[in-house]
Order: C-alpha cells, then sequence, then structure tokens
C-alpha cells in the first residue's frame, strides 16, 4: 500500500541567491514535499516503528536549509531530495 505524506507550507529561512545584497540576508522559502513510501507493514503492525517517520526527516530538512547557504533555489531544492532519499521507507518525493 503506497502512502502519501504532504509537508505544506513549510517556511523556511535561509540564505539564497548569488547577489551580494541576497547573500548578506536572509530570505523565507516555502517548502512543500510529497513523500511516498510503502506504508503496508506499519498498517499491519500499527507500530509507530515501522511507518514513515516524517517529523523527524521535516526537522532535518529544516536544518539543512536553515544551517546553509544557496546561490540557487535548484541547489537547495536537490539537497532536500538527496535527504529525503537517504531516508528509510521513502520510496518516491516531489
Amino acid at each position: 500500500m503506497l502512502a502519501t505524506i504532504h509537508v505544506k507550507n513549510l517556511r523556511l529561512r535561509t540564505f539564497i541567491g548569488f547577489n551580494e545584497e541576497e547573500k548578506t540576508k536572509k530570505q523565507d522559502v516555502i517548502v512543500n514535499i510529497h513523500l511516498g513510501y510503502d506504508a503496508s507493514h506499519a498498517a499491519k503492525t500499527d507500530s509507530v516503528d515501522d511507518a514513515c517517520n516524517y517529523k523527524v526527516l521535516t526537522k532535518q530538512i529544516i536544518a539543512l536549509v536553515e544551517e546553509k547557504s544557496f546561490d540557487l533555489l535548484e541547489a537547495m531544492v536537490a539537497d532536500i531530495i538527496e535527504l529525503i532519499a537517504r531516508a528509510d521507507k521513502v520510496l518516491e518525493a516531489t
């Protein structure tokens, strides 16, 4: 059973941009994430240990974005997708 988790309108502050002003002033970015994972085992066991822990994953995304700086939005998105891809149980992400 493929389950989809939506993290909507996650507002983060980071240094993003390649102009000098952008590099010295944090800007708000809004992140929306869709995670797909196989929830079959979690549904059978009714155990949180078998589910995708999106709370931990969201905290990791917050730390990544807010502790780093990016010249391009595309680079930030690539880093977020890479982090999600390393997460247990996640099969797909957009």
